[in-house]
């Protein structure tokens, strides 16, 4: 009996070691595996920062939507939510990208982050093209039809590679170049640095006035636009073979990924929730005498 105490005690110690090696052994993989540390942890740290400041702000933020009663506003906070929810996922999931068995898995959990992202891209780029925010039910439906168009035949397209022709578009992998892929997304980086170089040479010429004059949205437009030809520059270069292509592609999915929905949120949604009705005017005016759209006034 007291043979089989001792031995049913070390059985649980051994299980229990177990346990512990092999919860250990997820967190290094989790951590440390397909893309390294420093890759994963970017990722994962800046997605769930973001988060939390939402989830943290979300009462008050529940509050302002509450008075305000902007269409747009409220459905773009909602959106923006939905999206970080996907991208965090996407971001704590890495390991799903290397690991057997979990391709499919991760295809789908990418498609629709990406996919969710470019939304709230060509949403905001039609904002930028109205001139200023639009406000309504139709300025709503309008946006967001033009959106969910460019979107759905996106996703359309993106699908018939990925799950028609095997094309590994979502799989990052310099030791397999695939010409293909890579010339998808020349293209797609190529489409998006253009309509954002085409926004960027309106506010330096005649038609700047049918853009919003807030400095708030070029800088936006700078950063997008930058970030865009940099993965099209990237994208190029590991087409053809080079390492460094592939490390500077990668750097921009990190960049784009941790930064672009606090970028989003601070250029569109944070004034909104942070000021008042009054302050928020004086905000605008100010902005807008600082860039010197009132300087024909005093001539």
């Amino acid at each position: 009996m007291r043979n089989l105490l001792q031995s049913s005690n070390s059985t649980a110690i051994e299980d229990g070691g177990g346990g512990i090696s092999g919860y250990s052994h997820r967190l290094y993989g989790w951590l440390l595996e397909c893309h390294g540390f420093w890759h994963n942890s970017a990722l994962i740290f800046a997605s769930a920062a973001f988060v939390l400041y939402l989830a943290f702000q979300a009462k008050r933020s529940y509050r302002k939507l509450s008075i305000g009663r902007s269409y747009i506003i409220n459905s773009y906070y909602g959106i923006v939510w939905s999206v970080s929810l996907l991208n965090l996922a996407w971001c704590a999931l890495q390991t799903w990208e290397c690991t057997p068995g979990k391709e499919s898995a991760w295809n789908i959990l990418s498609l629709f982050t990406t996919s969710g992202m470019l939304f709230l891209e060509v949403s905001l780029i039609a904002f930028l093209l109205q001139g200023n925010y639009a406000t309504g039910l139709d300025a709503l439906a309008r946006t967001f039809a033009i959106s969910g168009l460019v979107v759905c035949v996106d996703i359309f397209l993106k699908a018939i590679y990925v799950f028609g022709f095997g094309i590994p578009i979502f799989i990052e992998n310099e030791d397999q170049a695939h010409p293909v892929k890579w010339g998808l997304w020349v293209l797609h980086k190529l489409l998006l640095t253009a309509v954002y170089g085409l926004i960027l040479f309106m506010y330096h010429s005649k038609w700047r006035e049918r853009l919003p004059a807030r400095p708030a949205f070029h800088k936006y437009v700078v950063i997008m636009f930058s970030i865009n030809a940099a993965a099209l520059f990237a994208c190029g270069l590991t087409g053809n073979g080079a390492g460094f292509g592939f490390w500077l592609y990668d750097t921009t999915v990190i960049c784009y990924h941790a930064f672009y929905l606090p970028l989003l949120y601070v250029t569109f949604l944070a004034d909104f929730f942070q000021e008042d009705d009054l302050n928020l005017e004086n905000v605008y005016y100010s902005e807008m005498k600082d860039a010197g759209f009132f300087d024909a006034d005093w001539d």
